[in-house]
């Protein structure tokens, strides 16, 4: 399955943290600046990009803490800022327990 099918099969089974995050965006609530959801930029797939200020929002569940992911995700994080690319990162019991101080912290890069 090649990149471009495989974003629109995650943007249609998203988890429960990105379904919140996207009715966040959707509802204006991070102003009325566009994002998209599960884009390629070259090798990876994000799963929020606001294109007007190159941020990208990334949700983490519990296996991206195992020492395994940790170091692909700091490599994947340092070529997207070498791209120029802001990449802020959340667990998902961030949006469980603390959604507004979620909206809170990415308002602060918009």
């Amino acid at each position: 399955m090649g990149k471009v099918h495989f974003t629109t099969v995650l943007r249609k089974n998203q988890s429960p943290w990105e379904a919140k995050l996207w009715n966040v965006i959707r509802a204006k609530r991070l102003g009325k600046i566009k994002f998209r959801r599960q884009v390629k930029i070259d090798n990876f797939i994000v799963d929020f990009l606001c294109p007007s200020r190159k941020l990208i929002i990334e949700l983490d569940g519990e296996h991206h803490n195992w020492d395994k992911f940790k170091k692909k995700d700091l490599l994947r994080q340092k070529k997207l800022e070498e791209k120029g690319y802001r990449v802020l990162r959340f667990w998902n019991n961030d949006i469980d327990r603390n959604l507004e101080g979620v909206v809170t912290e990415i308002n602060k890069y918009l």
